[in-house]
């Protein structure tokens, strides 16, 4: 079976690999990382990154090209799957879509609607035929009723159990540039007042020596990890910015507190107009679960030293445990078996 994929960030072609582990006999052609061997990418992932506004209207001609290649490459094609990236995918199945009417276009990883433009649906359920979810409440949100929820994808990565008995801290300033530059100050002040933990820093393992350098400065206060599973594996608590590291600790069931500092204008747009409440994921599954949060939010001018302490010494263990298998029980599975299952079909 030949498939085009379109799977743009690094995070989907983690997922791409463990629903590949479920396949037989598919070839792989379109946008994937290079390291997967069911095929040779037209473009690797890397040569799609962009950074910033100003990156990506530069490079707008240019992505209109490769959609197109992706539509020529298409006519040969059993199946698509489409992964997150709706900036690109979304316009991408409209051109596959009009040029082949009859084939069968699949999106998995399905963009978050329920958080900003849920206009987006109508577009999906148009020129997509079958919208994989991975979070059970999303799919309420499309009304002709093409989504389904296939599970979790992190609940087949996380192969790891928590050990609650070291002292060690955990610190993820995130993988942007700004996110660091505003978090790991604070982060390297927290470490300081609590001398007698270990404290890691999670970096993300595709980062260079030379980047690590630009980016974190004098880190010499922390151990470095760059496997984020394990690391919070073996803490007893952690510091997070927010993302789908928030949740991998959710279902790990480290207790940790979010700490996120915006940008004002983000900010405001972000709450007052869009009125996002949580900006956590996991507080975000479990409020449309039973209307209740996992752990504390700490946002903008309140990312302080002194309210990180408080969320350190404070944090009540037993209820973050409870509502953590709360969580677990509420996603209930894994989704990579499912979605191989759907595209093997004939």
């Amino acid at each position: 079976m030949k498939i085009l994929v379109s799977a743009l960030e690094p995070s989907s072609n983690l997922h791409l690999k463990e629903v590949l582990k479920h396949t037989q006999n598919v070839e792989l052609m379109g946008i994937f990382d290079k390291s997967i061997a069911n095929g040779t990418p037209l473009y690797d992932i890397s040569e799609m990154a962009i950074m910033g506004v100003v990156d990506a209207i530069k490079k707008l001609r240019w992505f209109f090209k490769v959609a197109d290649e992706m539509v020529e490459l298409a006519r040969d094609m059993d199946k698509v799957l489409l992964m997150d990236s709706s900036g690109f995918n979304l316009p991408l199945a409209k051109k596959l879509k009009t040029a082949y009417p009859d084939k069968e276009i699949l999106y998995y990883i399905l963009p978050q609607i329920w958080a900003s433009r849920p206009k987006r649906a109508i577009k999906l359920e148009k020129y997509c035929d079958r919208l994989l979810g991975i979070l059970p409440f999303e799919v309420d949100y499309y009304p002709q009723g093409k989504a389904e929820y296939v599970g979790h994808p992190l609940l087949d990565e996380i192969d790891v159990s928590y050990d609650n008995a070291s002292n060690t801290i955990a610190f993820m300033p995130g993988s942007r540039k700004s996110e660091i530059g505003r978090l790991l100050p604070i982060f390297k002040e927290v470490r300081e007042k609590l001398p007698q933990n270990k404290a890691l820093l999670i970096i993300p393992a595709s980062f260079s020596e030379e980047k690590i350098a630009s980016l974190y400065g004098d880190i010499s206060m922390f151990d470095i990890s760059r496997d984020t599973h394990s690391a919070l594996t073996e803490s007893e608590f952690a510091f997070i910015c927010s993302g789908t590291a928030t949740l991998e600790a959710a279902l790990i069931g480290v207790p940790f507190t979010l700490a996120y500092i915006a940008k004002k204008v983000d900010f405001f747009i972000g709450t007052k107009l869009l009125g996002i409440k949580q900006v956590g994921l996991a507080n975000i599954i479990l409020s449309n679960y039973n209307n209740t949060t996992l752990h504390n939010e700490i946002l903008q001018e309140e990312v302080t030293v002194d309210n990180l302490l408080k969320e350190y010494y404070n944090t009540d263990r037993e209820i973050f445990a409870q509502k953590a298998e709360e969580l677990r029980i509420y996603l209930e599975h894994g989704s990579s078996q499912n979605v191989a299952e759907i595209i093997m079909q004939p």
